[in-house]
Parts: structure tokens; sequence; C-alpha cells
């Protein structure tokens, strides 16, 4: 074409308002298998702590060569394990997907686990109680392998496993299939609400028994001493050891059985071992299902949620020597993991994201010794108090008729047959409650009904978590340092919990790795833990799941 054909093409092309517009770039190719990786219990700070201890192919494949955002968070008040799986892969709030919490109870008392439906029963022999998790029959929302499996027809399948049935049930939603640890067996089992009897390979794996090969043994530190300085001193008078476990060091496991039992399988929960076990299970799984080598060719999602550190961290506190040598040992137990899959599907097939579901608050006494005001709080005797003063107003005993999570629910019945306003009653609640010692901010129902909370933070977050239908009438936020602990429950005091909107509460780890979608680096913008869901989603090129909240992370290629 002469340079005056030229000329004239483009004048007409002008004239005629059309846009020459850039070439858009191909999508990469799918990946053939998504690991999302959790760690229940997991604060980023710990991470940052102990990196120079980590190996090559543990959480140092995500630091050394992902995409890590250093300032991701749990973004809702109620920072407890069930709430922060069900946000991952829906990437929704509780007052959207219904978990409200791990736990709560109806208004006439009824106690609600937030996986249980006793339409199903698991499968492995396990006595199924009314109350142990079997079905995400209370999550009200979808979540990315339902999605991706009804964009693909079904050809696109998820597996997920963990030590406690929330986190495996979060994962694999409606469409998955969900594998969680027994107590009672030490085997990770399915229900029948994902299907009826275990795979052949399951038994197969299952006749030699795997499970028992930590009988007897015990857990040493894996590194020399000096590793360690980093943590408080061992045996600490706050440890809450259980089922033969001591304050130090060296706990063998099943320790008064001669063969292995209930003691040793509940046992192995607290510590590195369950962790090994669970991913040799996976490994299995992979071979049995060839998960990321689906034979439709769709993508494949591998959902796995470490539990222990979490009942680590409960018992020892994630200061401890315990918290810091079974998070090393995850490390080691990582890169044997990540190693078996990048061998089975391809290290460039597949796209990894690990999470945490909440942090964790040091034990009072070491955040007391820092100078700090701290304490464990009893609920019963918060709502004592509240209730005695309640009385003297009111004339109504008990007004404050339970504790569960997030709050305080209130007797209407009997404020309704006093004929007096419910919001002012609440409102007495709350600012009663608010001048107790130990807790820093009380919102109402009413408030909560019309969105009516100061412009903070931590409102913010109480607004997400709580569910008009079935939450609390009097929302409870404690003062930084303190949590509820009942003191009637135990002789001993609970080491540490979370479940707060503090920082050492919601600020988990979000790192992604994956060199074909995702461009390494740090990033550190804010962002939330219901942002994996719409990244996932937009890498998938999928639906996003229909109450997710999330903005798609900037971190893609």
């Amino acid at each position: 074409m002469n340079q005056l054909c030229k000329f004239f093409l483009s004048c007409c092309v002008a004239a005629l308002g059309i846009v020459s517009l850039p070439a858009v770039a191909a999508s990469p190719p799918k990946p053939k298998l998504v690991v999302v990786v959790m760690v229940d219990g997991l604060p980023m700070e710990q991470l940052y702590k102990n990196r120079d201890l980590f190996v090559a192919n543990g959480f140092r494949r995500f630091l050394d060569q992902g995409a890590v955002l250093t300032d991701a968070h749990q973004a809702h008040a109620i920072t407890v394990t069930a709430v922060g799986h069900a946000a991952v892969l829906s990437g929704s709030y509780p007052y959207q997907n219904a978990i409200i919490g791990n736990d709560w109870r109806t208004r006439d008392g009824k106690y609600i686990y937030n996986t249980a439906d006793s339409a199903h029963k698991y499968l492995d022999g396990t006595v199924t109680g009314d109350d142990d998790g079997t079905s995400p029959k209370s999550l009200r929302a979808s979540t990315i392998p339902d999605e991706l499996a009804y964009a693909t027809n079904g050809a696109s399948r998820t597996f997920a496993v963990s030590g406690k049935d929330r986190g495996a049930i979060m994962l694999a939603g409606r469409a998955g299939k969900a594998f969680m640890y027994s107590s009672q067996t030490g085997r990770f089992t399915s229900t029948s609400f994902y299907m009826d009897k275990h795979p052949a390979w399951w038994e197969t794996y299952y006749a030699k028994k795997p499970q028992d090969q930590w009988f007897h043994q015990r857990w040493l530190t894996l590194l020399d001493a000096k590793a360690y300085e980093r943590s408080i001193p061992d045996n600490q008078p706050w440890s809450s050891p259980r089922g033969g476990m001591t304050r130090n060091m060296g706990a063998m496991y099943g320790v008064g059985e001669t063969a292995p039992g209930k003691l040793y399988y509940s046992g192995l929960l607290v510590g590195p071992f369950a962790d090994e076990a669970m991913a040799e299970f996976s490994v299995a799984m992979m071979k049995g299902e060839s998960i990321g080598r689906n034979p439709k060719g769709a993508t494949d999602i591998l959902g796995m949620s470490f539990s222990s550190h979490d009942y680590v961290n409960h018992t020892f506190g994630p200061e401890s020597i315990q918290s810091q040598d079974h998070l090393i040992r995850l490390d080691r137990t990582f890169a044997k993991l990540f190693t078996e899959i990048d061998r089975q599907v391809g290290k460039d097939n597949v796209l990894m994201v690990l999470t945490a579901d909440h942090g964790f608050a040091n034990a009072p006494e070491t955040d007391a010794a820092r100078g700090f005001e701290a304490a464990r709080i009893d609920p019963t005797e918060l709502r004592n108090a509240v209730n005695a003063l309640a009385e003297k107003r009111f004339g109504i005993p008990k007004l404050a008729t339970q504790h569960m999570t997030g709050g305080f629910t209130l007797d209407y019945a009997a404020i309704d047959e006093k004929k007096l306003a419910r919001e002012e009653v609440e409102q007495f609640i709350a600012r009663t409650v608010a001048a107790q010692p130990g807790i820093g901010f009380a919102y109402t129902r009413s408030q909560l009904e019309r969105g009516d909370l100061p412009a903070t933070r931590i409102s913010q977050l109480v607004q997400r978590g709580w569910n008009h239908s079935m939450a609390v009438d009097v929302a409870i936020i404690v003062k930084p340092f303190h949590f509820f602990a009942s003191r009637s429950t135990t002789s001993q005091p609970t080491a540490c919990t979370h479940g707060t909107p503090y920082a050492y509460d919601t600020h988990v780890p979000v790192m992604w790795h994956g060199a074909k979608w995702i461009k390494p680096g740090r990033y550190t913008t804010y962002s939330e833990v219901v942002d994996i869901a719409p990244t996932l989603a937009t890498i998938l090129e999928t639906r996003f799941p229909n109450a997710s909240e999330g903005r798609v992370l900037q971190i893609l290629k």
C-alpha cells in the first residue's frame, strides 16, 4: 500500500469515528491445580520472626519466590476458625454468609455448631454426634469450588482435608469432597454429605494403619537450643496441656496406653505429627484421585488446612518454644509436600495461595510483663455483674439471658411484658457492659440493625461480623490484650486464644506462588483474606461467589 492510500484510509477511519484498540494480551493457560494452604492460628509476625530458620521449599517458597501481601487481614470482628475459613473461598463476611462463629445459640438456648448437620454421618465408624461437623448446610454463600464446578459442568473437582471438620468443609463447599481428622480413629474420614463410602484408595491407604507410626514417640525440639532463644522459656505455669501432654518439650504421644487409642489419636493434634499425617494422606489422595491431572482437562482445587498450630498456640501460646518448634517442623513438612505436588503435577502447572483463619494473642502474663494491661475475663462473671445492675434498674432478673459468640442475648419477652422500650434497655446494658473491667466497646442490636455505629475500624469489623437473624443483641469487644476465658470449666487457665478485631488476631499471611499467573514481590497495600476468592475467580475466568465483597488483588500478570 503506497503512502497516499495509507493517508486516505486513515482519513476514512477518523471520519467514521473508528478507534484503534490496543492489542489484548492473551490470558495464560489456566492452572491444572490450585492449592489453597491454610495454617490454623498463624499470625504473620511468626513467619517474619522465624524466616531465617525455614528451608528453601517450605514457607520460603512463598516468602522468597511469591507475591507476599504484607498488610493482609481477616476483616471481621470475631476472628475464629469457622469464620476465617468461610471467608477464604467465598470472599464474604459473616453478615452475609451466616457463619458468625465456631458455634452460637438460638434465642431459646439451642446450641448450633457451624458445620453440624444431623442428616449426615461420618463414614469410618467414628460415632457422629448431633453437633459434629458433617456438611456446609449453615454456609449461606457459594464458594470458588461451587462456581468452578458449575462453570465446567462438574468437570472441575475440589478436595479438601483438615484436622478440623470446619477447616475441611468450609474449603470444600457444596461441590467438593471434604476429609477431616477423626480423634477416635486417627484417620481422615469423610461424611455421607460428600460420598456414600470411601474410595478404594482410602481403604488401601489405611489398611496399613499409617496413623499409628507416632505412637509412643516424643516431641523434641528439632534445632539446637540457640535457635529457641527468641521464644520465652519453657514450662510456663499458664500452659494448659491436656491428653498426656506436659508443660515442657518432650511429651510422649499415647502415654498410658499399650496400643494406639483415643488418648493417642486426640493428643496427636497438639504437635507436629498430625501435620505429617495430613501431608501423607494428602499425597495419597492426590495419587488416588489423580488430582491436578484431571481426565477432563479442567482445573482441580486442593484445599489443605493444617490445624495443629492452633492447638499448640492455645495450649502453650504463640510466644512459646512449642509454637516456634511446631512452625519449624511444619515448614519441613511443607517442603516435602510441595516437592511431591510439583513432582505429580509439574511446578509450572500449579497455582498456590497460603493464608490463615486468624492470628493469636499472647498469654496475658506475657503482655503484662511487657507493661500492658492484660487479663482473662470470665464471661459468666461479667454477665452476672451486668444482670445484677440491670435487675436493680428494670426489675428483670437475668435480663442478659446468655453469653455466646460476640456478646449477650437479651430477654425481649420480659422487656415487652413490662412495656419497656427495647432500645432503652439495650443502651443501658451496653453502657453497663462497657463500664466493666477489660471491656472496650459494646454495641446494641438497634444500632447494628440501623448501621448506626461510630465511624471506626472496629465498628466496621463488628458490623461485618453481625448477622441480624442469629447474632447477639449486645455485641461486646474486649480491650486489647484481653480475652474471654471461663474460670469454671478447668482448674488451669486458658493459656491464650484469639477472636478479637485487634491486629494480633487479624494480621495473617496472604501469599501466592505461581509464576505464570502471579507477579512475585512484596505488596504493602492493605488487603483482606476475602480478596483471595475474586482473585482466583479472575484467574480461573469463572463467576465470583455470590456474596463475594473482596477486590481482585493487583498481583496478576
